[in-house]
């Protein structure tokens, strides 16, 4: 079974939206860009299918049930596996603007 794991950029720079975008599709993830203001918050949820953040700007704290609390930059990226319950919430008074790559 998969895990949830993060991976934080390495590179001094965050890699472009398009290459984002084109990095996920061709892991077969279908692709949409989603933003959220200071103050959102995601109560305790799970989704059907596997799914990967990858934040473009601002920053997302997202918890794992019974794996711990996560916080992504731009430029990180998480894996969560299908049915991975977790809750999210918008870190600092930056909007956070990620891409969600979401695959059955």
């Amino acid at each position: 079974m998969d895990k949830y794991r993060v991976e934080q950029c390495a590179e001094l720079q965050t890699p472009g939206v398009a290459l984002m975008r084109l990095v996920l599709d061709r892991e077969g993830y279908s692709v949409y860009q989603w933003c959220d203001q200071p103050e959102t918050e995601y109560g305790m949820h799970f989704h059907n299918e596997a799914q990967s953040h990858w934040i473009i700007s601002g920053q997302l704290e997202i918890t794992v049930q019974s794996v711990g609390t996560f916080l992504l930059k731009a430029g990180d990226r998480d894996f969560m596996p299908a049915n991975t319950y977790h809750s999210a919430r918008v870190i600092g008074e930056e909007p956070v603007m990620y891409l969600i790559g979401s695959r059955h």
